[in-house]
């Protein structure tokens, strides 16, 4: 059994031990939660790259002990070629899901890293170098690091849309089989890349060396990206989304994602009354509230330019009580067959200082593009193929324009002073598992571990998979499944801690100084904290 982990000095949380080991070594250094953040961040990088990496997005939350809680939006745009017309001279009426096609969009996670790591040295008084915050990264990806059974999987089920991608095998199938759980990957272009990063400054990826070298080789397979889209983009730090629920601030990342709907969900789930943690009206009412929220967020939220309605309207107290009246706590509504997934990693940190972290970096698909560049070794996400090409659809491509995210990270600031940091990966997911952690820990008060290692259940696709209907983890009483299912809904019972329910953790800081971490038990993650 797994127990909520308390410590005094630090603490971070990551689906990887060595990220979260990372992380705690920057912050035994005297770093602050940001630098251990960036350190973890690049480590798995290394250590998890079917779910993230240089080549990704990223998304943070920074909560500073002033009570501010800043955002930092590192999503990379379109490629100023990716047009309608692009992708029709291609005779494609949708964006391939693969290959160069797919890589239509700036890698932003950099950028994020770069204005994360401003900001710690600005306001947080940081002063560890880029050199001492990227040295475990380094390190694994020269030595290598243990192949995980979540990459060796996925690998091995992906095998036939990723193998004919440029780069793919040279990295994932070295000896002509997708690697191996347990066997050694090393990755030293990407060593060499973070290497350059250090002598060269973080913006040698946008507008140095780095960024020609990855232009001429995304160019070279196919993509419409060019060096123009690198010198273009930088990560942006807008005003987070809020929102009160039972008297706590809760803090999510405006559009492009769909934190909106996070907080939505949270939003109507308060409305519909209090229920006991594992019965059936308690995932009865966080699952309708799910399809209520999802309904919203799929007909409005995009790039926050594109957006007719400012997404903060969408809280307003009469809207969400107009949204809770047309549940029905006893029967499921029916549910639309919605089409998002993805892969991405949640972390997060705090210091003794109350400097608290909520991260998520993501490559979109498992492997993203499936796209390796040749020189630096990254692999190249896939985001964009959430655009449509149907210049109908409130999400369609256009030059520039920012793609809609799954991921966002969670944070809320508990009306007794406490700070309170959370997420998970798993596409459609993430809302519905931040709801659940925000239900069971604040409102109903179940210990933090045991909040993140309670039965979960997914409403739509996620990480992998593309089902639609409900699964739920067989850890309920089978009451729940049958009261469930006479309600109306397309129940499936699947294992015990599935890892389509996404690898989720939350860390506390408490008034007194304490910090309280949890980790998923269905990820290869740990809590490290001293």
């Amino acid at each position: 059994m797994l127990n909520t982990k308390r410590s005094y000095n630090g603490s971070v949380v990551a689906p990887h031990h060595l990220a979260s080991q990372a992380g705690l070594r920057v912050l035994q250094d005297g770093g602050n939660a940001v630098e251990a953040m960036i350190a973890a961040a690049s480590t798995i990088a290394v250590v998890y790259p079917h779910m993230n990496g240089l080549g990704g997005d990223n998304f943070w939350l920074v909560h500073s002990p002033n009570n501010k809680v800043h955002a930092i939006d590192a999503c990379g745009g379109a490629a100023g070629l990716a047009s309608l017309d692009f992708y029709a001279e291609q005779q494609h009426d949708k964006i391939p899901d693969r290959g160069p096609l797919a890589a239509l969009t700036m890698a932003g996670a950099v950028s994020g890293w770069h204005k994360a790591f401003d900001f710690s040295q600005r306001a947080l008084g940081g002063k560890l170098p880029l050199s001492r915050l990227f040295e475990d990264a380094i390190q694994y990806a020269n030595d290598g690091v243990a192949v995980t059974g979540t990459l060796a999987n996925n690998a091995a089920q992906k095998q036939s849309q990723l193998e004919s991608q440029p780069g793919f095998k040279d990295v994932y199938m070295p000896n002509g089989k997708t690697v191996v759980e347990g066997t050694r990957l090393k990755q030293k272009r990407i060593a060499t890349t973070l290497e350059q990063l250090i002598k060269n400054g973080l913006d040698d990826f946008y507008q140095g060396d780095l960024a020609r070298s990855m232009a001429k080789d995304l160019e070279a397979v196919g993509s419409p990206l060019r060096l123009n889209d690198f010198a273009r983009h930088q990560a942006l730090t807008p005003e987070p989304l809020s929102l009160n629920v039972a008297g706590h601030k809760v803090y999510n990342l405006p559009p492009p994602t769909q934190g909106l709907a996070s907080l939505l969900l949270l939003g109507v789930y308060e409305k519909l009354g209090r229920f006991a943690n594992e019965d059936a009206d308690f995932v009865h009412a966080l699952v309708e509230a799910t399809k209520s929220s999802f309904r919203i967020r799929d007909a409005h939220v995009s790039d926050p330019a594109y957006m007719k309605q400012e997404a903060a309207s969408f809280l307003d107290d009469e809207r969400l009580q107009n949204m809770a009246s047309k549940v029905d706590l006893k029967s499921a509504a029916p549910w639309p067959d919605a089409a998002t997934s993805g892969d991405t990693v949640w972390l997060g940190a705090m210091d003794k200082f109350g400097n608290a972290v909520s991260f998520i970096q993501s490559v979109y698909w498992e492997f993203g593009s499936g796209v390796v560049l040749p020189e630096t070794g990254i692999t190249w996400q896939n985001r964009g193929t959430s655009f449509s090409l149907d210049k109908q659809h409130h999400n369609y491509l256009d030059p520039h324009r920012r793609p809609f995210h799954t991921i966002q990270p969670a944070m809320a600031q508990l009306s007794d002073g406490r700070v309170f940091s959370y997420g998970t990966m798993g596409g459609e997911g993430q809302p519905q598992t931040q709801a659940m952690i925000f239900a069971r820990y604040v409102l109903n008060q179940m210990p933090l571990q045991s909040t993140i290692t309670a039965p979960r259940w997914l409403l739509g696709r996620t990480w992998g998979s593309e089902a639609t209907n409900l699964r739920i983890e067989n850890r309920f009483d089978n009451s729940v499944f049958s009261t469930l299912i006479d309600r109306g809904h397309d129940l499936e019972v699947v294992g015990e801690y599935e890892e389509i329910m996404g690898h989720a953790g939350a860390l506390v800081f408490n008034t007194d100084g304490l910090i309280e971490a949890a980790a998923d038990p269905r990820s290869d993650g740990s809590v490290a904290a001293f």
